[in-house]
């Protein structure tokens, strides 16, 4: 049986089974507190708490090596790497709070000095005498394969935990991240609540340094996030776009991994997720570019044929070839310039649609303005009946306009 498949669908054994579903549940929680992070603009923190974690994992490993002889243990190198990484988010925010570097500046402090120091403790790790210091060089990238049973089942329990945490926290977190004041008005603790987003990607960051690795470990929060947000506009929506994206990422990484052994998780579950966004940029219906772009030649489609219509019902001459080509091909001329009957109407439509328009906007300047961009659509798809029907008496009580669009409008040729 193939190895690949036989690890996609959960066949090689519990251990594997176990880490490929905590990684999921990894992933999911990483995309989903990605979400709020890459709102709240704090992109960058994950990557310095996945640095600063290093010396800590590295000096939790010699403490115990040099007392049990044994520095593997992974609930002791998880809370000293999580010790690590909090110190590393307390000094960028104090750096922030108490000088005048911006936060990136003060992460890409933080981040080379721990990552610096942490370079330093795994040489010294390296140097012992006693203790298993092989494993600790795959926290730097992850690795699936031949994690312990008790490894996994932690992982997969703190995903699930910090999964929780992420669904209980959604509400506050998502008005913490749009407006802090209205949020504060609300009956929101902005500070406690943007304490807990820091906690929860803090548990994000550590529980995926075996998984992903603290070097990889801001991909799988950020990019899930990030692809996601090509996806939809609104909130609610992208915090389980982001998480499903997440939780496939990791779920197909990890299985990848452990079915060739000689492959880092991180960066097989960094290069799925990579692939998810490229996708996501090209073809998301929402802000994709191919959707964009098929937006856009409408958007230019529909303001060509609208102008074409207002310049035949002013009988002025039309010399765009974009403009006459869609005007002969809604039957509105015929070759020579001349407008269709069909064309003659159309354009006393438009004329009197964009009277509507005109008047609407004297009348309320404010939507108007909000409404701008929906002049090129006939008004009654955008208003309502009762305000298209009051706009409709104010322009029948203004002296009427007559319409030319009943001669040749185009230059000969066209």
């Amino acid at each position: 049986m193939n190895p690949l498949l036989d690890a996609l669908l959960l066949r090689t054994g519990y251990n594997t089974t176990l880490v490929t579903i905590g990684a999921a549940l990894l992933g999911a929680a990483a995309g989903a507190i990605g979400t709020f992070v890459l709102l709240r603009r704090r992109s960058l923190a994950s990557d310095a708490a996945g640095h600063a974690a290093l010396p800590g994992l590295a000096a939790a490993f010699i403490l115990m090596a040099m007392t049990s002889g044994n520095g593997r243990w992974l609930p002791g190198l998880m809370i000293g790497a999580a010790i690590s990484a909090a110190l590393g988010l307390v000094v960028v925010h104090a750096i922030t709070a108490r000088t005048r570097l911006k936060e990136d500046a003060a992460i890409g402090v933080v981040l080379s000095v721990f990552f610096g120091l942490g370079v330093v403790l795994l040489t010294v790790v390296q140097a012992l005498p006693s203790g298993n210091q092989a494993g600790i060089a795959s926290y730097l990238l992850g690795s699936a394969a031949g994690m312990l049973r008790s490894e996994a089942e932690l992982i997969a329990i703190m995903a699930a935990l910090t999964a929780l945490s992420v669904f209980i926290l959604r509400r506050p977190l998502s008005m913490l991240c749009f407006d802090p004041d209205y949020a504060a008005i609300s009956g929101v603790r902005v500070r406690l609540t943007d304490a807990a987003l820091s906690v929860i990607l803090l548990a994000v960051v550590i529980t995926s340094l075996k998984v992903v690795g603290l070097v990889l470990s801001v991909a799988l929060s950020i990019m899930p996030a990030v692809a996601a947000r090509f996806w939809t506009d609104r909130v609610q929506h992208m915090v389980p776009v982001s998480a499903a994206l997440g939780a496939a990422g990791a779920y197909a990484g990890a299985a990848i991994s452990s079915s060739a052994p000689s492959l880092p998780t991180g960066a097989v579950i960094v290069l799925i997720m990579f692939g998810m966004f490229v996708v996501s940029l090209l073809f998301a219906p929402a802000r994709g570019v191919l959707a964009t772009a098929i937006r856009h030649q409408a958007f230019r489609r529909r303001v060509h044929r609208r102008q074409g219509l207002l310049a035949l019902d002013r009988q002025e001459s039309i010399h765009d070839g974009m403009t006459l080509r869609l005007l002969r091909q809604s039957g509105w001329i015929r070759r020579d310039g001349v407008p269709t009957p069909a064309g003659v109407l159309a354009a006393r439509d438009a004329a009197h649609d964009e009277a509507l328009w005109r008047l609407h906007g004297d009348r309320y300047p404010g939507d108007s303005a909000a409404l701008h961009y929906h002049r090129i659509v006939p008004i009654k798809q955008v208003l309502p009946a009762d305000a298209l029907a009051d706009l409709e008496a104010l322009l029948a009580a203004q002296p009427a306009r007559k319409s030319h669009a009943t001669t040749r409008l185009a230059p000969a040729g066209y």
